[in-house]
């Protein structure tokens, strides 16, 4: 892999059933293992109450990758570790064996049916924003911060 041809990403990570903690850790070497990538910076682990969902908490992290891959080449290979990992998605903000999420690639906007960059909803909870704080506290300002500071997480 070379230099220029990488770009840093943000994957946020999070599980709420079976060993959730085990399935963090995990997805992050899986995805430190996928092709043409290297493992950058990765979050302590957090635990946080789901939002907009139900179920027990979530153990959540956020894994910096720098990558060739593009971002939809990407979100195939993470869909791929969340199918390997026995995600099953039978509605919306189910409880969930692994959650992987693309927050942020590089400078890439993109807004298609299969992905949004920089992810959305990202800004809004504090289970993304704190561990990308942790490993990129330029990526995530004191404002931001205080906007989500209701919500309930504790690092682990």
């Amino acid at each position: 892999m070379t230099a220029l041809a990488a770009s840093r990403a943000y994957v946020g990570v999070g599980a709420n059933l079976g060993d959730a903690r085990a399935a963090v850790q995990q997805a992050m070497d899986a995805l430190a293992a996928l092709p043409g990538t290297l493992e950058a910076a990765r979050s302590s682990l957090w635990r946080s109450a789901p939002v907009e969902a139900s179920g027990p908490d979530f153990v959540n992290a956020v894994v910096a990758l720098d990558t060739t891959l593009a971002p939809l080449e990407l979100l195939a290979q993470m869909q791929r570790i969340e199918s390997e990992a026995g995600r099953e998605r039978p509605y919306r903000n189910a409880p969930r064996t692994l959650d992987l999420d693309l927050l942020l690639h590089g400078d890439t906007r993109l807004d298609t049916p299969a992905l949004v960059l920089p992810h959305p909803r990202m800004f809004q909870r504090a289970f993304v924003l704190r561990p990308l704080a942790e490993i990129a506290p330029e990526q995530v300002s004191a404002s931001r911060l205080a906007a989500v500071a209701g919500q309930r997480i504790e690092r682990l």
